[in-house]
């Protein structure tokens, strides 16, 4: 007897580039890694997120990124599902990849933000957002960023997230490091919490980190919670500074707390035992 199910072939997510099995007559479907709905067979819109989409550079540079792209082909990388945490090593060309543990899947592009941009981004590959750049997702999770352009939500980075601009940023910044280049100038809304940050321009906003470190002719204005901070000849700190608590995480969860630890940092620092307070 002949088989007269219907048929089904493969379609991509137009939102994050995830591919599953739909049935050829289907008008509409739903992403099962964004969870978003779109359509199966319209026509993809074109969107410039990798770095390959930029006009070519001149001859000299060209031949250093055709080696530059060679030698990333061929390395691999450690990388961390997002969802189990389970780590795997991939080929330095691959776009994509799924977990062997929870077969999610786990987006490795790069992306370069030059106009207006909106959807979350969560891949284990770099963003670069440039100076034309409107970065608006509400979410962005990426190994590395280069911010030169308006950023207005939520950006962790695994490693190191350089800001090269000037405005105001809303949205909260997190991850390794993160570095204020030197002819940056911002206002963070939000708290900032990394494990190191560098202050090479201007910067107000209040940072939770590990150490601090606020170079010549950097400036630095706000309350700073961290281990160590370091202010070169020819830097400026203005603020209240908490320095040598035993538990920062702690401090951020609980900020009710903060006032009485500030109003006690000797004991912090010294690694007394808290005394209990008396009961009432």
């Amino acid at each position: 007897m002949a088989n007269t199910s219907p048929a089904k072939i493969s379609v991509e997510c137009p939102h994050c580039g995830f591919k599953q099995a739909e049935y050829a007559a289907a008008k509409s479907s739903i992403c099962r890694q964004c969870g978003r709905y779109f359509s199966p067979f319209a026509p993809k819109p074109g969107l410039k997120l990798r770095v390959k989409e930029e006009a070519p550079a001149p001859e000299s540079s060209s031949i250093l990124h055709r080696f530059e792209d060679f030698w990333k082909r061929q390395r691999s990388s450690i990388i961390e599902c997002f969802e189990c945490k389970r780590k795997q090593q991939v080929c330095g060309a691959a776009t994509s990849t799924i977990c062997p543990g929870c077969s999610a899947h786990i987006d490795l592009r790069d992306y370069k933000i030059t106009s207006g941009f909106s959807r979350t981004i969560r891949t284990r590959g770099d963003v670069h957002l440039t100076a034309k750049g409107d970065l608006s997702s509400s979410s962005v999770i990426c190994r590395s960023a280069l911010i030169e352009g308006r950023l207005r939500g939520n950006l962790h980075c695994d490693d190191t997230a350089t800001i090269n601009f000037s405005g105001k940023i809303p949205g909260r910044l997190t991850g390794q490091h993160v570095i204020v280049d030197r002819k940056a100038d911002i206002h963070c809304f939000r708290q900032v919490r990394v494990e190191s940050m560098e202050i090479k321009g201007k910067m107000s906003g209040e940072i939770i980190a590990q150490s601090v470190t606020v170079h010549k002719k950097g400036a630095l204005e706000g309350n700073v919670t961290a281990r160590a901070i370091s202010v070169e000849k020819g830097g400026m700190f203005s603020g209240e500074l908490i320095i040598g608590q035993a538990d920062l995480t702690q401090g951020e969860l609980l900020p009710g707390q903060k006032p009485a630890a500030a109003s006690r940092p000797e004991a912090d620092i010294a690694g007394a035992t808290p005394q209990p307070l008396p009961a009432t």
